[in-house]
């Protein structure tokens, strides 16, 4: 909730800046001001609007650098938080921990089947036993 809060503000910090920016004159705009050129026809007097336009700027961009640095330590915040485990780390714990069955499965274990008699895996015959007497 906060998050939003604070991404809301910085939303708007970002476009009050940009609006104050784009409504201040230029520094060439001056010129023409030294010589009475549109002194007259100023709504904020003979000084212009610099003063309270450069104010409001000054302001929302110490906003706008606060709230910067608050989303910056929540966002290291949560990441610190939330360690991201990947499968072989989560793999890795369960072994250690000697749980059954935890881990990655391996090869399954080798059934015994029926076993040839041993003289038929050497290709030998097997030697004949003497009969009982």
């Amino acid at each position: 909730m906060l998050r939003l809060i604070l991404t809301c503000v910085q939303v708007f910090s970002a476009f009050a800046i940009i609006g104050l920016v784009l409504l201040q004159r230029g520094k060439g705009a001056d010129a023409g001001a030294g010589f009475g050129a549109g002194a007259s026809g100023t709504v904020f007097g003979a000084r212009g609007a610099s003063t309270a336009l450069s104010r409001a700027t000054a302001v929302f961009a110490a906003v706008f650098m606060i709230n910067s640095l608050a989303l910056a330590y929540m966002g290291m915040r949560a990441s610190e938080t939330q360690a991201q485990k990947t499968l072989l780390d989560e793999a890795a714990a369960g072994r250690s921990k000697g749980a059954p069955g935890a881990g990655i499965p391996g090869p399954a274990p080798a059934t015994p089947g029926p076993q040839p008699p041993p003289a038929a895996t050497t290709g030998q015959t097997a030697p004949a036993t003497p009969a009982p007497k």
